[in-house]
C-alpha cells in the first residue's frame, strides 16, 4: 500500500512506521493521520508481523497538528467517515493485540505526546521532550492527553502538564515510567528496533494476553481474574507458548514456527 505522509515498511517481523514531513518535524494533517491510521490497521492484520516500532523522520518526533492545514466544511464531510478511523489509530496503539515501542528522537507536542503514550513502550533521545500545549493554542487534550496520562503518572502531575504547559523532558519522563530507556541524540530509533526485536521474540499468544491484563481500566477484582482465565487458557491452547514452556525447562532457546 502506498503512503505519502509516511514510511511503512516491514522487516524480520517487525513493522516500522514514520511520520515523513520532517520540515515541519512531522506535525500532521488530516490526511497524514488517515495514513497513519491505515498504517497501523496494516501492520495489525499482518500475520507476519509482530511488533511495530513507531517513529518520525529528521530531527522531531511529531510535533502536533499542522496549523497551516485547514478544514473546511466541505471536507469535514466528504471525510466523516474516514476522519472517523483517524480516532482509532491511538486505540489501536493502545488498545491493540500487538505490542508497539515508540522512538521518541525529538519533540512530541500535542497530539504527537499522545501518539507517543499510545504505545506501549517508549525510548526517548536525550533531547526530546513531551509537551500537551493544547491550552496554549486555545484547544482541549485528546485521550492521550486526558486519558492516558493520567493512568501513567497519576491525575496531579497531568494537570500540571496539561494546564500549565509544562514540558517532560527525557530524564523526567525516564523517572516517570513514561520512558523505559533515554538514549543519547540520534541513538533512539536502533534502540526502539532492539526492544521491538526482544518483544518479537517471545510467544506471540503470551504477549498479547498479557498486554490485554495490564489495565488500569478493568473496574474490579474479579473481572480481572476472569480476564486472567480466559488469557491462560488461550496460552493453553497456543503452540508458541508450549515451545517457550518446553524451551525453557531444556535449557534452550524457543524454536517458532515462523517466516519473515
Amino acid at each position: 500500500m502506498a503512503y505519502d505522509d509516511i514510511e511503512y515498511h516491514v522487516s524480520e517481523g517487525i513493522a516500522e512506521i514514520a511520520l515523513d514531513r520532517p520540515d515541519v518535524l512531522n506535525a500532521y494533517t488530516q490526511d497524514m493521520l488517515v495514513e497513519l491510521n491505515r498504517a497501523i490497521e496494516e501492520a495489525t492484520d499482518d500475520e507476519s508481523v509482530y511488533a511495530i516500532v513507531l517513529t518520525g523522520n529528521g530531527a522531531g518526533f511529531c510535533s502536533g497538528k499542522d496549523t497551516a492545514d485547514s478544514v473546511t466544511p466541505e471536507y469535514r464531510f466528504e471525510e466523516t467517515e474516514r476522519l472517523g478511523k483517524v480516532a482509532s489509530a491511538m486505540r489501536l496503539l493502545y488498545d491493540g493485540p500487538k505490542p508497539s515501542v515508540a522512538a521518541v528522537n525529538g519533540p512530541a507536542v500535542g497530539g504527537g505526546m499522545e501518539l507517543a503514550l499510545s504505545c506501549d513502550l517508549r525510548v526517548m533521545s536525550d533531547e526530546a521532550f513531551l509537551r500537551d500545549g493544547h491550552v496554549d493554542i486555545g484547544a482541549t487534550p485528546a485521550t492521550g492527553g486526558g486519558w492516558i496520562l493520567p493512568r501513567m503518572i497519576g491525575e496531579a502531575k497531568a494537570k500540571q502538564v496539561v494546564l500549565l504547559g509544562e514540558d517532560i523532558d527525557a530524564d523526567e519522563a525516564e523517572a516517570l515510567g513514561v520512558a523505559c530507556e533515554v538514549v543519547p541524540d540520534g541513538e533512539s530509533l536502533a534502540n526502539a528496533r532492539e526492544i521491538a526485536a526482544t518483544l518479537r521474540d517471545k510467544p506471540a499468544v503470551a504477549l498479547r494476553e498479557s498486554k490485554r491484563l495490564v489495565d488500569p481500566t478493568v473496574r474490579s477484582f474479579d473481572e480481572h481474574a476472569h480476564m486472567v482465565l480466559d488469557s491462560r487458557w488461550a496460552c493453553e491452547e497456543d503452540p508458541e507458548s508450549e515451545e517457550a514452556a518446553a524451551a525453557m525447562n531444556e535449557g534452550r532457546e524457543p524454536d517458532f514456527d515462523r517466516e519473515y
